[in-house]
């Protein structure tokens, strides 16, 4: 049966197990939704197209897979850039579907509604590819090419620009999903090798990313069998449980953690970028000789070039690793690994400020009142920078912070996405009073979507970050202290609960009530010394 070329697509994305798209529907996509009338997939709609891209993003981190946007062309897909930016950052599929003005009149500049002259510029430098199409019979290779990224290759974002002429055309043909590759499998002569580097070092260290959290029981068994001490990177939180006395939890940025990585024989790096916005310094003290594991080639020859590199599926690269150390005498395996470890931690414990003592006893708290498989999506709050240290993390994809893109505003969106991917798993949003006001809107699509999202807003009547930076270099606090509203009568207008917690006692029960709401609930906690100290 004949149908359009947008109603095709939406059946070819529901083909791709695709279930849920976020988008503002649009004079230029309403082809998009007649195929999502008559399809499976559920549209939800954000009350502004960068809400879309941080939902998206939100669903991604949690499963695994695509989240999708349907965006219009020119502010639809400026307004989502910064999503997009976000999840390539952080390596995080992500299909972007957005129309284009019709093929007559591209790069034209002839005044056409929502015109760009070149749509796809805007895009290429924030996805794995940017393309526009001219002809729906493209759109089958074009959409497994972007699920070949999301499946076999490091998982960024797809942009995929559809002409409004071209969305409207006549398809007969009933479009099928391609076959997609499997996840590439490291060469067996590399795993022989790193392997008998890391076992005849006197001293070695993991460092753990994002690309690791698929393969958390592999990772962990390969720390245990070397008896090393695993620090995670942001994105690599609870891949190794912080339970584990081998984990440093998310210690890159801490200088305990710098002095001990700088003293390793050899460094194993899995799926990371070793990135500056990780540690917050760009000369993180690698000495040793490196081996990194990644599925991206680009990582063997950047800022920490590999001494021996391992092209591949993390999970895949440790399981063979373990094999191949079987037999092994491995040197560090009688060291006094675990004693060293508890050092480097009780330095930690040392050197948190006064405010970083405050954010411990917050977390400490919400971490004892949420079950183990509970996510916590994560804002650009210092709040939540202290978090990537201090928060007990047991579950990979259940503690997220977009250092990568440090993009403030993302963590209500990105919980909505989170939460509609798994309704049955406690959400929890962490964000700071300026950040908040960035998508405060999207309030509103938590409450019509009756999702049970608490909401804390670490309140410092800042931007404290900046702030404190002002403060350190002797400049003038301009901008950094804005007005904040009263975020109870906020709540209250967008119709949720909100409440302003002073005590350990009216923290727990504002969240155990905000869990059993059906709906968004704001939870205000101000920086002071009278509480959480």
């Amino acid at each position: 049966m004949s149908k359009s070329c947008g109603e095709a697509l939406m059946h070819l994305l529901e083909a791709y197990g695709v279930t849920t798209v976020f988008g503002i529907p649009g004079e230029h996509t309403l082809e998009l939704y007649r195929g999502i009338e008559k399809s499976n997939v559920r549209a939800v709609t954000p009350r502004n197209e960068q809400g879309a891209s941080f939902m998206a993003d939100g669903y991604a981190r949690v499963t695994g897979n695509p989240g999708v946007c349907t965006l219009i062309t020119g502010p639809g897909v400026t307004n989502a850039a910064t999503g997009i930016g976000q999840a390539y950052a952080d390596s995080i599929p992500m299909l972007v579907i957005s129309s284009a003005n019709d093929c007559p009149s591209l790069g034209k500049g002839w005044g056409r509604l929502h015109e760009t002259t070149d749509l796809c510029a805007i895009t290429r430098p924030i996805t794995a590819f940017s393309t526009m199409v001219h002809d729906p019979a493209e759109i089958p290779e074009l959409i497994a090419q972007a699920f070949t990224v999301f499946r076999s290759r490091r998982p960024r974002p797809v942009h995929i620009a559809i002409p409004i002429d071209i969305m409207e055309k006549t398809v007969s043909d009933d479009w099928q999903p391609w076959q997609i590759a499997e996840l590439p499998v490291p060469a067996g002569a590399a795993i022989d090798s790193a392997a008998k580097l890391l076992a005849r070092a006197q001293s070695c260290i993991m460092i753990v990313g994002g690309g690791a959290q698929h393969a958390s029981a592999e990772v962990t068994a390969l720390a245990e069998r070397l008896n090393c001490g695993v620090i995670a990177s942001n994105a690599g939180k609870g891949v190794v449980a912080d339970s584990n006395p081998l984990s440093l939890g998310g210690g890159i940025i801490s200088p305990a953690v710098h002095a001990y990585l700088a003293k390793a024989e050899v460094v194993l790096a899995i799926g990371t970028e070793i990135a500056e916005a990780d540690s917050f310094i760009f000369d993180l003290p690698v000495n040793g000789k490196v081996i990194r594991i990644d599925i991206d080639p680009a990582r063997f020859s950047d800022a920490f070039p590999a001494s021996l590199a391992i092209q591949g599926d993390s999970r895949s690269a440790c399981a063979q690793l373990c094999g191949a150390l079987e037999g092994l005498d491995i040197r560090q395996a009688e060291a006094g690994v675990l004693a060293e470890l508890d050092q480097v931690r009780n330095q930690q414990q040392a050197d948190y400020t006064e405010v970083e003592r405050q954010h411990i006893h917050l977390l400490d708290i919400l971490r004892g009142e949420l079950d183990d498989d509970a996510i916590i999506m994560g804002d650009i709050t210092q709040l939540v920078y202290t978090g990537t240290v201090a928060m007990k993390t047991l579950l990979p994809r259940t503690w997220f912070y977009p250092a990568g893109f440090g993009t403030l505003g993302c963590a209500l969106p990105d919980a909505i996405g989170a939460k509609l991917a798994l309704p049955e798993t406690p959400v929890v949003a962490l964000v700071g009073d300026g950040g908040f006001m960035f998508t405060v809107n999207e309030l509103a699509t938590a409450v019509e979507e009756e999702l049970s999202i608490p909401i804390i807003i670490w309140h410092n009547h800042s931007y404290a970050m900046i702030r404190d930076g002002m403060i350190k270099r002797g400049i003038p606090q301009i901008g950094v202290n804005p007005r904040a509203p009263d975020f109870l009568k906020l709540a209250d207008a967008f119709g949720c609960p909100g409440t302003q917690v002073d005590s350990d006692a009216s923290f727990r029960q504002a969240l155990g009530d905000a869990l059993d709401h059906a709906g968004p609930s704001l939870i205000i906690a101000l920086e002071n010394d009278a509480w959480l100290s």
